[in-house]
């Protein structure tokens, strides 16, 4: 189970991310980035959040520590600000926290090389949870001490917005054209030999079982949060097998051209124009 803290002070929100999580601090003397139930994405982002990150830290990805954190709403009486104050009433109770990087920096491709190895397993882990936000338009990625770490798994795992066709996204391809890490020259298939036997059932049901039942509840067409949590390590275990096979990197076609700029194709083709 991931650690639970308390809210103690709500700092400053970032509105960076369409779900405006806010930097707080908590009854352990820690900083956290914290991620609300009251968001307009709804708890399925947080489920994602948990699952993703726990996974990729499994996977010895960097990605920061994750916590419960438990919010009264009266935190929010002093706000300034409605669309705070609004969210912060809205998410009284079980809330999501991660660790509060000091000083990162956002990933700029064009500042901060990567090496292929590198590249390759953050592609096929995006690739496995079917990220769609990890491109070069909004990269998800912050530098730290010298080193890429992974945030905001929010928008991941597609399917489980619409549980009947799950079965279907388990064998879906990713197109990595627009990645932020494509112009790398990332080493899926070396990604995919170290990776994809790591992720065994064991690792994926202690994984859902960190996401906690009050956010899989009510949810149509299972008896349970345990039903529920086991439809995750299906989907992500059959798609683990076979994913790094279907990933695709550079040119979309020719009729379907990629939308990067210049400078990405220019590294994927190693000329301009191509």
């Amino acid at each position: 189970m991931l650690p639970e803290v308390t809210a103690t002070r709500y700092v400053t929100p970032l509105r960076e991310g369409g779900s405006l999580p806010g930097i707080v601090e908590a009854d352990d003397l820690g900083t956290y980035v914290m991620k609300f139930t009251g968001a307009g994405q709804g708890r399925k982002t947080l489920v994602a959040e948990v699952i993703c990150g726990q996974l990729g830290r499994a996977l010895g990805l960097r990605v920061p520590d994750l916590a419960r954190i438990q919010l009264d709403p009266v935190i929010g009486r002093g706000e300034p600000d409605q669309e705070v104050q609004g969210l912060l009433k809205a998410s009284g109770g079980l809330n999501l926290a991660m660790d509060f990087l000091p000083g990162a920096l956002g990933f700029d491709p064009l500042a901060f090389e990567t090496d292929a190895a590198e590249a390759g397993r953050v592609v096929w882990f995006d690739a496995l949870i079917n990220n769609v936000d990890r491109s070069w338009r909004n990269p998800n990625l912050l530098v730290w001490h010298g080193q890429l770490w992974l945030i905001d798994h929010g928008a991941t795992m597609i399917w489980h917005h619409n549980w009947p066709a799950a079965g279907a996204a388990a064998g879906k391809a990713y197109d990595a054209s627009d990645h932020v890490l494509a112009s790398f020259a990332p080493d899926v298939a070396g990604a995919a030999a170290a990776l994809a036997p790591l992720v065994t059932e064991e690792l994926l049901t202690r994984v859902a079982a960190d996401v906690p039942d009050e956010w899989l509840v009510d949810e149509p067409g299972f008896d349970g949060p345990d039903a529920l949590r086991r439809a995750y390590v299906e989907v992500l275990l059959e798609r683990a097998a076979t994913i790094g096979d279907r990933v695709t990197l550079g040119e979309r076609s020719k009729d379907k051209p990629s939308q990067a700029p210049e400078w990405v194709r220019v590294r994927l083709d190693g000329k301009a124009g191509k």
